[in-house]
């Protein structure tokens, strides 16, 4: 399904039945013994809402399993990583990746094999200050590395000599994606009104052709919600630091390669796709359960706030709503390079071993034992509902890992918190994915 198609108004064409409030099984019932995905369909205004009423089109929660393996504890220096900032994939399996403590953008072939560095650390063309979370390969295979520090998007060839420099506004640092839609154009984070108050900024894109030259803004999609945030203050005023409570529901929005903004409010279990100004396809799941917050994990959370807010404010006390007794669905979207969701999704928390944390973070603010294991809801972007799958120990979504198809590319920790580039598949066990 191509991005015209989405916008011609034939998204739907898909369908098993026509868009009415009846129950409709559609998919992988032949494919999966028996296991079939209910939705049902209705129509609200200028939204088509798809809801999952029950099972999926794989039937069974799958895994996601390791391929390839790029790193080491101790060895060469190109294959030892430090903090991996951003990460990409070329459309030939390539591996491109940013290491902020290197301050090297390295190449990896398909197979983990190291290739080349790309540039060096400087100001001049070819060098690169401080990239952020922004490194996309184009369909043509240029490599683009985001880097505000030089107020600049840096090109450069699959064989790594620089290109050319785009111009971007500099001082925005942000672990954001630097997006490709299908057409080859790239896409980058802006604030709308800078000159505003921090609190009062509004975020967006800047679209970017194919030769780097800025056309459209795109606006960031808003929610009528107001977060729930604490906030301490210094003795003198000149300093404030916020901090979400915990397992409240935060907007997450992301842009899909087939030309359109995606998002939702986690305040119930919804996706909106807003494929043009007045058509909007929304994606439910009805069969969702809410995790609990466990009461150890909720402690934990409240004493990490309070010594971490406490080093600016001796005398803080929590000025807030409470942390609720249930999580949000959903923490935040990934969309795949052809238009695959991936929600990932709140999980009950397990506690760490107390030997595999530090006792204690900067300041004398206490570890979190509590972490809630990775897993995703994947979705089409017609709105089928294809399953659940569960990422190995140690999957990490700093950076934002890449998805491509049943492909994924991430950073997963090992021993001693090693990180380590990893190229996954979905697993299905017995059952392939159709």
């Amino acid at each position: 399904m191509t991005a015209n198609q989405f916008r011609n108004g034939s998204l739907f064409s898909w369908l098993c039945v026509p868009l009415t409030t009846a129950l409709a099984a559609c998919g992988g019932a032949d494919a999966n013994g028996g296991h079939e995905w209910q939705a049902v369909y209705d129509t609200i205004g200028d939204t088509i809402v798809v809801r999952t009423a029950s099972g999926s089109v794989w039937g069974e929660t799958a895994e996601l399993a390791p391929d390839v393996t790029i790193g080491t504890f101790e060895g060469a220096d190109e294959y030892m990583f430090g903090r991996v900032r951003s990460l990409a994939a070329a459309p030939d399996g390539s591996i491109y990746a940013y290491d902020s403590h290197a301050k090297e953008l390295r190449k990896y072939a398909p197979d983990g094999t190291y290739v080349a560095t790309f540039g060096r650390e400087g100001g001049g063309p070819g060098e690169y200050r401080q990239p952020d979370g922004g490194l996309a390969v184009l369909p043509d295979g240029r490599v683009l590395l985001r880097d505000p520090a030089n107020s600049r998007i840096s090109v450069f060839s699959p064989d790594g000599e620089y290109l050319e420099g785009w111009r971007i506004r500099g001082g925005i640092h942000t672990s954001r994606r630097l997006y490709v839609d299908a057409e080859a154009n790239s896409y980058t984070m802006l604030i709308l009104n800078m000159e505003g108050d921090f609190g009062d900024w509004r975020f967006g894109l800047v679209k970017l052709g194919p030769d780097g030259a800025p056309s459209d803004t795109i606006p960031a999609p808003t929610w009528d919600f107001e977060p729930s945030e604490l906030m301490a203050t210094s003795e003198d005023g000149g300093s404030i630091s916020t901090n979400e409570v915990p397992f409240t529901p935060v907007a997450s929005w992301v842009l899909s390669p087939l030309g359109y903004l995606l998002g939702g409010l986690p305040t119930r279990y919804a996706l909106d796709l807003f494929i043009a100004p007045d058509q909007v396809v929304r994606i439910e799941r009805g069969d969702w359960t809410p995790v609990p917050v466990l009461a150890a994990e909720k402690d934990e959370q409240e004493r990490i706030i309070t010594a971490d807010l406490r080093q600016l404010d001796p005398s803080w006390q929590w000025n807030a709503d409470p942390i609720p007794s249930t999580k949000p669905p959903y923490t935040r979207i990934y969309v795949g390079e052809r238009g695959r969701i991936w929600v990932h999704l709140h999980q009950e928390a397990i506690q760490i071993e107390s030997a595999e944390v530090e006792e204690t973070r900067p300041g004398g603010v206490p570890p979190q034992t509590w972490i809630e294991p990775v897993a995703f809801d994947v979705f089409e972007p017609d709105g089928r509902y294809l399953g659940m799958v569960r990422a190995p120990e140690g999957f990490s979504t700093n950076p934002r890992p890449m998805m491509r198809g049943d492909t994924v590319w991430a950073v997963v920790r090992g021993e001693l918190d090693v990180p380590y580039i990893v190229r996954l598949h979905i697993q299905h066990g017995e059952h392939d994915a159709t």
